[in-house]
């Protein structure tokens, strides 16, 4: 009895370690069972089918990289990164994206033609999970003409899509160093993480109403944020007129808002971030620090590439798990 007990546990550590090493993840489901190339067997062109969709899509209209980005980050802070907020609503159950956080991600339909793409060569193969993080990575890589980061492949897609969950774990603008270090570690994100995916600020847009209060009722007395550059809040106030308007967006990073560099963290140092998020980086020592290291332009995109293959990795579902959507809006 002793000697099969010993074994087992020599399995799991090997298991473990040889995870570990693979980059897979961890005896946990932290990311194990992903892996490079997954579909190189089953769909050999599949991973090219993304990036020549994406690509063609992206120099048509360039706004798509920051859509993709958001909506790779708002699948994986739900559920795990398992597609579930690509899921409709359904006349029993409101679903992920019809929550107030995800009102404003745009650009599904770009999802649905790249796996339409895919399902004409390899059909009930890939799924919309894997999908997505590859055009999340293939968009903002358009720029680049080469990928800028690994993402490891294998996910399944999940079956339960709940508006009730995405407010609890989407990161909120107006959050402080304190609530965004807590959501971030529960996914198992530590901060040299949060600084850095939050560098994906560096490109798309912000609404109004996700920062007006910063302008304008900052402590509840009509009062502006004395953290925001002075001269920034006056062209803010120029294009968000109350506190009300939700309609008017302006660029997250106003020096090159579609093109995805570290330009993010150089505002950041002019106390021009957009968001009280942003903001609160620079009220801790630690996190601070680490947003004086992105000015660093090869330290930042090493960095994002690991940060965001770990945040791919969150919750993923493999193996015989889930399922492989034939349509990415609905379980089969």
């Amino acid at each position: 009895m002793m000697m099969a007990t010993t074994s087992g546990r020599y399995t799991l550590i090997l298991g473990c370690v040889l995870g570990f090493l693979a980059l897979l993840g961890d005896c946990h489901g932290g990311g194990y069972g992903l892996r490079p190339n997954f579909y190189k067997e089953s769909c050999p062109m599949a991973e090219e089918i993304v990036k020549n969709v994406t690509w063609s899509i992206v120099a048509a209209n360039p706004t798509v990289p920051p859509r993709m980005l958001r909506m790779h980050f708002h699948d994986c802070f739900v559920r795990g990164c398992e597609g579930s907020v690509l899921l409709n609503s359904t006349k029993n159950s409101t679903a992920e994206k019809d929550a107030t956080p995800n009102l404003t991600l745009a650009s599904f339909d770009v999802i649905d033609t790249i796996k339409a793409a895919v399902e004409e060569k390899c059909p009930g193969i890939v799924s919309c999970a894997d999908i997505l993080a590859l055009a999340a990575r293939d968009a903002v890589s358009f720029q680049f003409k080469e990928p800028k980061w690994d993402v490891l492949t294998g996910r399944r897609d999940g079956t339960v899509s709940l508006a009730s969950e995405v407010s609890t774990n989407i990161p909120s603008p107006f959050l402080n160093f304190t609530a965004l270090e807590q959501n971030f570690d529960k996914k198992g994100l530590d901060v040299r993480d949060l600084v850095v995916l939050s560098g994906a600020h560096a490109i798309g847009v912000g609404h109004c109403n996700a920062f007006s209060v910063r302008l304008y009722n900052f402590s509840g007395k009509g009062d502006q944020d004395p953290s925001l550059n002075a001269t920034y809040a006056t062209l803010l106030k120029s294009q968000c007129k109350n506190l009300t308007d939700n309609t008017t967006f302006v660029p997250m990073e106003p020096l090159t808002p579609l093109t995805f560099n570290n330009n993010y963290y150089v505002i950041l140092q002019q106390h021009r971030g957009l968001f009280e998020s942003d903001a609160a980086l620079l009220t801790n020592a630690t996190s601070a620090k680490i947003t004086r290291e992105m000015l660093n332009s090869d330290e930042f995109f090493e960095d994002f590439r690991e940060s965001i293959k770990k945040m791919g990795a969150i919750g993923v579902l493999t193996g015989k798990s889930g399922e492989i959507r034939k349509v990415c809006s609905k379980v089969n």
